[in-house]
């Protein structure tokens, strides 16, 4: 049986999560499993900000093209990183189960930041929240690995990185805050692991529909659908959330969070529902034409938030 190549990029964490897929797919018995590793422009680019160089799709058009291409047979990728709309030729085939969806706020707490003290990260989305928050905060960029971000957050003074990150990777700083959605609302696609493959590959959509988490994949289809209907990236202050909290069989619910840069005005609000693409579009258009996301600015074309 030929091996199933699956597609990834080098960092500590996406092997870590590439290696997950190919031990799942091994219980599932669906063959041997080879790594392809993929260098893309969010890697080779790390002097720059993922707001400057338009973060949509930086960690993840390299790996699916690797899967068009026909060098490798499915691409594992942090949902996260992915852009909102899924390329032509390809179909998200497995989300399997969800890490801790919550930021990291890693050297102190937000209590023990003292006033203007600086956050290293390169997040918007972490930025414009925490300036909700904390508005006497400053901010600095953050890029690289994750041993990398914690250096840089340890010698700032504090500094924040997904959660699930820090728990796959085994590493515990000294002193964390995990923060709560109903402080800091994820990233679109936080903590879930998720599997393209190419559309007609029948024989491998099968294998990976058997490590999928229905759970897991329809969250991820309800945030991504909000996304998409905002026509935005991970470079814009947009987080959202949708979780299943009368149990698997029950309705999603779903929060979304839209923000000026600076923090100044935060919009926020949830919404049920049973089919995930039409709750997360009601939800963006709730944000946008009710509650006046349309009148922050020019909110959609991604730049830069300064400190």
């Amino acid at each position: 049986m030929a091996a199933v190549r699956l597609a990834t990029r080098g960092s500590p964490l996406a092997l870590w999560q590439a290696r997950r897929v190919a031990e799942l797919l091994g219980a599932g018995q669906a063959g041997p499993v080879e790594l392809v590793v993929v260098q893309t422009t969010g890697d080779r680019r790390r002097d720059v900000s993922l707001a400057d160089i338009g973060a949509q799709g930086v960690f993840a058009k390299e790996v699916q093209a690797a899967v068009l291409l026909g060098d490798a047979d499915a691409a594992v990728h942090s949902a996260k990183d992915l852009p909102s709309q899924t390329p032509a030729g390809l179909v998200l085939a497995a989300v399997p189960e969800r890490a801790d969806v919550r930021d990291a706020l890693v050297g102190a707490s937000l209590d023990q930041l003292s006033t203007g003290a600086l956050v290293a990260t390169g997040s918007v989305r972490r930025r414009a929240q925490l300036a909700w928050l904390r508005p006497d905060l400053g901010f600095v960029d953050l890029r690289g690995n994750i041993d990398s971000r914690l250096r840089r957050a340890r010698a700032i003074g504090g500094g924040v990185v997904a959660a699930c990150a820090l728990d796959r990777l085994g590493l515990s700083p000294p002193v964390t805050q995990r923060l709560d959605p109903s402080l800091v609302v994820p990233q679109v696609g936080q903590g879930a692991i998720a599997v393209e493959c190419r559309l007609d590959d029948q024989r491998l959509r099968q294998a990976l529909g058997e490590i999928d988490d229905p759970v897991a994949h329809g969250a991820l289809l309800a945030e991504r659908a909000f996304l998409a209907e905002l026509g935005g990236g991970c470079s814009l202050p947009v987080g959202a959330l949708a979780s299943t909290p009368d149990g698997a069989a029950g309705p999603l619910d779903l929060q979304g969070m839209l923000a000026s840069r600076d923090g100044g005005i935060l919009l926020r609000r949830r919404r049920r529902g049973d089919d995930p693409v039409t709750l997360g579009r009601a939800l963006a258009l709730e944000l946008l034409d009710d509650c006046g996301g349309r009148d922050l600015g020019d909110w959609s074309e991604p730049r830069s938030l300064r400190p």
